[in-house]
């Protein structure tokens, strides 16, 4: 008979049974018949130690651990040995349990009176021990641990034992720098700090970022960047998107961004920003927790930074403005190259408007003993002198400068500056208009719509559609108020400041210099 025929004929066999046999997964032994009726399952399990698994347990989760572990009877022996305890040293469970003490094989003969005093000074103390010292690993090298032990105590109280949880000295002193450095970033940084949940809201926030947003860090826990932030939020939001899915960016980014106090609105800063992706260390593949946003507020430098580039460019411009009116043979030619230099990065329109007074000489080196005066003094003191000359008051009609256009650049459309042709008719300005005060004044007015423009605001000023700004400077040749320049904003840029008046008085003054040398200005 060939093996697979006794094989079929042992199934048949078995198959053939009485079902008396008792059910499947019963303790009888083969070939035992079981009478009566079927026992039950804890009587047919074979006799087993009542803490069997308890042991199994108790194996698996040691083994599950991620620190190295090793445990030890009263006498020293070793009872517990770790995955991790072998990965670290080299020597399997099979190796170690069963072994009196250390010394010989874990720990150098030189080194074992200090691990033999740590293990005892560990089972007569209260609490966990911390000890450094050295082990040996099976491959003979030493490595240097940080260990944790304790006493095991029986429930009568005595000292049954010890258990030390190890880790290499370099892993522990990673992990405690880590933990330092995370502390320091939230309590003493001088950087921003906050960690954002996968649902962008912020879950962790340093006390240095608190005070930049100008609330308590619980305050902002768990709140939408919409609720802390007025603007920038659609960038912020998308760089974190991008960190979460994507990685952190390459280099450092420069947000700005207007914190929310309320239903009002802060200034703008400029954060610098950096971010970091976390990951969960315990996964087996990284699992997002969030992004980890450190920044900076580096409103003031930017803000520095930017003046001096302006400067830089305005100073270029006015040099290139220069050269460029030099080769001009005709001077009001050469005033119109000096408002298209200006116009660059400035304003978006611009007019020049000239007083019907005559010149009071030639052009060239006016005589002290000439009999001419220039220009009175203004009128009073402070805004409204020119505003009350201009509107009508006693003896306006003498003081009333009549403005006549001269140059204009293209409204709507790029281009070059052009002449305007001669008329003789004055601008149509109503009194107090800012050209008209400017006159008065002698310097610069400024004007601006605000945030809601009221219909026609542009229009009633005898200015292009959609012109929400304006920068009214006075033309000043020979000690004499030659006319107006006019600067003019749409909504795409900001209201005119300070510095901005100042450069349009130096482009002002050289157009006055050449409009006066073309005798324009006796037209």
């Amino acid at each position: 008979m060939t093996a697979s025929s006794a094989s079929s004929a042992s199934s048949a066999s078995s198959s053939q049974q009485p079902a008396s046999a008792g059910p499947p997964g019963s303790a009888n032994e083969p070939g035992q018949a079981a009478a009566g009726p079927p026992r039950a399952a804890a009587d047919t399990e074979p006799d087993r130690p009542p803490d069997a698994d308890d042991s199994g347990l108790l194996a698996a989760l040691l083994d599950g651990m991620d620190a190295a572990l090793m445990a030890f009877a009263a006498d020293g022996t070793v009872t517990h040995w770790n995955h991790e305890a072998e990965r670290i040293l080299g020597w399997t469970a099979e190796e170690a349990v069963g072994r009196r003490g250390l010394t010989g094989w874990a720990v150098r003969a030189e080194d074992a009176d200090g691990v033999r005093a740590a293990l005892d000074t560990a089972m007569r103390a209260p609490g966990r021990q911390v000890h450094d010292f050295a082990l040996l690993a099976k491959d003979g090298h030493r490595v240097l641990v940080r260990t944790q032990s304790s006493a095991v105590r029986a429930p009568d109280g005595r000292v049954a034992g010890a258990y030390c949880a190890f880790g290499e000295s370099h892993t522990q002193l990673d992990l405690e720098r880590a933990v330092a450095l995370s502390e320091a970033l939230f309590e003493d940084a001088t950087w921003g700090v906050v960690l954002i949940d996968a649902d962008l809201r912020p879950a962790v926030v340093n006390a240095h970022a608190a005070r930049t947003f100008g609330m308590s860090r619980t305050a902002l826990l768990g709140r939408p960047l919409g609720d802390v932030l007025a603007q920038g939020v659609e960038e912020l939001e998308g760089a974190l998107q991008h960190v979460l899915s994507e990685g952190p960016p390459p280099a450092i980014s420069e947000l700005w961004v207007t914190p929310r106090d309320g239903e009002s609105e802060l200034p703008r800063r400029c954060w610098r920003s950096g971010f970091i992706r976390l990951a969960s260390p315990l996964a087996e593949e990284p699992v997002p927790l969030g992004v980890a946003w450190l920044f900076q507020d580096i409103t003031d430098a930017k803000r520095t930074e930017q003046d001096g580039s302006l400067l830089r460019f305005r100073a270029h411009q006015l040099h290139r403005a220069g050269r460029a009116a030099a080769e001009c043979p005709d001077p009001a030619e050469a005033a119109a190259v000096h408002l298209d230099f200006a116009l660059a990065g400035f304003a978006d329109h611009a007019l020049v408007d000239l007083a019907g007074t005559p010149a009071p000489a030639p052009y060239g080196a006016v005589d002290a003993d000439a009999e001419w005066d220039a220009d009175p003094a203004p009128t009073g003191d402070g805004p409204g002198a020119g505003s009350a000359a201009a509107a009508g008051g006693p003896g306006a009609a003498d003081r009333a400068p009549r403005l006549v256009r001269a140059l204009a650049s293209p409204a709507g459309v790029p281009g070059p500056s052009e002449a305007v042709p001669v008329t003789g008719i004055p601008v149509a300005y109503v009194p107090g208009h800012p050209a008209l005060q400017a006159y008065a004044r002698r310097g610069s007015v400024r004007a601006s719509a605000g945030q809601a423009p009221a219909e026609g605001w542009a229009a009633i000023r005898n200015w292009p559609d959609g012109t929400v700004h304006g920068l009214c400077v006075v033309l000043r040749s020979r000690g004499r108020t030659v006319g107006v320049a006019t600067f003019l904003r749409t909504p795409a840029r900001r209201p005119f400041d300070r510095a901005d008046a100042d450069y349009a008085e130096e482009v002002a003054a050289r157009i006055a210099a050449a409009l006066d040398l073309a005798g324009a200005a006796g037209a």
